[in-house]
């Protein structure tokens, strides 16, 4: 089951294959084809975001009526702690 913030976060990691892929798509010294494989490519980005987008928007309706409810999970880091150490 996703999470909010799990869902957020691969919304930033799409948003930022998007940007990129745009700059690909809009350069200047490329070919149609490579141009058009980005295009491709880009599309894809768009739909996979406006699911994820959908998901989200899912999730919190959900909340908000009642019928899921979100958990906070407590950090259990072991790492810097001299208790767990060797």
């Amino acid at each position: 089951m996703e999470t909010v913030g799990s869902l957020i976060d691969k919304m930033s990691i799409n948003e930022l294959k998007i940007y990129h892929m745009t700059e690909q798509r809009d350069r200047d010294d490329v070919g149609t084809d490579f141009r058009q494989d980005c295009e491709n490519r880009l599309n894809i980005l768009i739909m996979q975001r406006d699911n994820l987008v959908a998901e989200l928007q899912e999730l919190l309706d959900d909340v908000m009526a009642g019928k899921r409810k979100l958990t906070a999970f407590r950090q259990m880091k072991m790492y810097n702690e001299k208790k767990f150490k060797d």
